[in-house]
This record gives structure tokens, C-alpha cells and sequence, in this order.
């Protein structure tokens, strides 16, 4: 999760958040998760270790809660149809309950590399 972010000085921009702000939700509706009920974390692909470790840590009712609204989705696609405006996921109803984990994941993932490569020198 390294690398050059601008989120910041967009968010402090009134100009540039105008700017972009409906291009990311033009971005989200044409991206449909929403229309399944799913959130923005449920589509995170699970095939890094650190993204697996994170939905490992939790905790239990969080997973279920996950997993149902997978499967919930699943069906919709089955049946080639979308949820109502009643059940679709509403965007104040969208909270990245992932991405804090991820980010703590990947900094305990971080400090051990660090660790592991520390090159010790003895004269």
C-alpha cells in the first residue's frame, strides 16, 4: 500500500474535489456492487496474503455478515437480476470495515521485512 497519494490535498481542494467527487461516484454507480448489496470491501479479491490475513482478523459476526452479502449477491447474478431500491446498498450505507485492517496488515507485514533484512555488521 506504498506509493504517491494525492487524497489528501484533492479532499483540501474545494476545486478539485468538485471536480473529481462525481466522477468517482459516476465511477461506483457504473460499477454495480452497490446494486448487489455489497460494499466496497467485499469486492477486495482475496489473493494477497495480506488481504487474506486481514478478513482473517475479523471478528466473527463482521465474517458472517461478509459472507452473506457474497452470497446474496451470488444469487442476484444467478438470476440475472439486481437488488430493489429498498435492498441495494445505499452509498451512507457503504463503510470501508476492511480497509483499517488492511492497512494495519500491511504495516505489520512491512515491519517484518524490515526485520528480516536487517543486515548486522561486526568488526
Amino acid at each position: 500500500m506504498s506509493g504517491i497519494t494525492l487524497v489528501n490535498q484533492v479532499k483540501a481542494s474545494k476545486f478539485l474535489s468538485g471536480i473529481l467527487q462525481p466522477v468517482a461516484n459516476a465511477f461506483v454507480n457504473a460499477s454495480g456492487y452497490r446494486k448487489l448489496g455489497l460494499r466496497y470491501d467485499d469486492v477486495l479479491r482475496e489473493e494477497t496474503d495480506i488481504i487474506r490475513e486481514a478478513v482473517n482478523r475479523l471478528p466473527d459476526n463482521v465474517g458472517y455478515e461478509r459472507v452473506y452479502r457474497m452470497k446474496v449477491a451470488f444469487q442476484y447474478s444467478l438470476s440475472h437480476t439486481i437488488a430493489t431500491k429498498d435492498t441495494a446498498l445505499k452509498p451512507e450505507d457503504d463503510i470501508r470495515y476492511l480497509t483499517p485492517v488492511i492497512e494495519e496488515v500491511a504495516a505489520e507485514f512491512a515491519e517484518r521485512d524490515d526485520f528480516n533484512n536487517i543486515k548486522s555488521y561486526t568488526k
